[in-house]
């Protein structure tokens, strides 16, 4: 299976107070932990929603959250040929080394029951992504992979996310 990873990195950060993204963590920003950690498991990765390296726009347009970076990224994965997306978002700079490996076997969608911007999303969904964007109004990720037939995985292990400067404090040093 080639699979490309799509980090979803077109969010505002209102929250965070600054572009979380670029956010240094051991002297790297987020959005690179981000790309190695998903470069160790993919054939290739793409940024969604952000220029950054190899980049796409969301899809159909900004401002859609989540939803419009994994869409961009099913119809580039499509375009080039790949069969499936491995998505998560810039500010989750650790994934488990063999997550795509545990998401493939689920079949199909599949996502981290307790982060669901961190799934797997087979190209064939893109078609199915694009009417869901057009017509629902649920834009949540998770209403999305029901609607898709996604199925939660289960972690056994904590992934981290960062949502405020504090965390960034409270990861340093755990990473490369």
């Amino acid at each position: 299976m080639r699979l490309l990873g799509a980090v979803l990195a077109g969010g505002q950060s209102r929250r965070f107070g600054s572009d979380k993204a670029l956010a240094l963590l051991d002297g790297r920003p987020l959005i690179e932990h981000a790309i190695a950690a998903l470069a160790a498991q993919t054939d290739a990765v793409i940024v969604c929603g952000r220029e950054w390296g190899d980049w796409v726009a969301d899809r159909p347009e900004p401002g859609l959250g989540p939803l419009g970076g994994i869409n961009a990224a099913l119809h580039c994965a499509a375009g080039r040929g790949f069969d499936a997306v491995l998505t998560m978002p810039c500010d989750a700079p650790f994934l488990p080394e063999d997550l795509a490996e545990r998401l493939t076997r689920r079949g199909g969608a599949a996502f981290v029951a307790g982060m669901p911007v961190i799934g797997l999303w087979p190209v064939t969904l893109a078609a199915s992504l694009d009417a869901h964007l057009a017509g629902a109004s649920d834009r949540s990720v998770r209403g999305w992979a029901q609607v898709a037939g996604g199925l939660p995985y289960v972690m056994d292990i904590s992934i981290p996310n960062v949502n405020s400067p504090v965390d960034l404090i409270r990861l340093s040093g755990h990473f490369p």
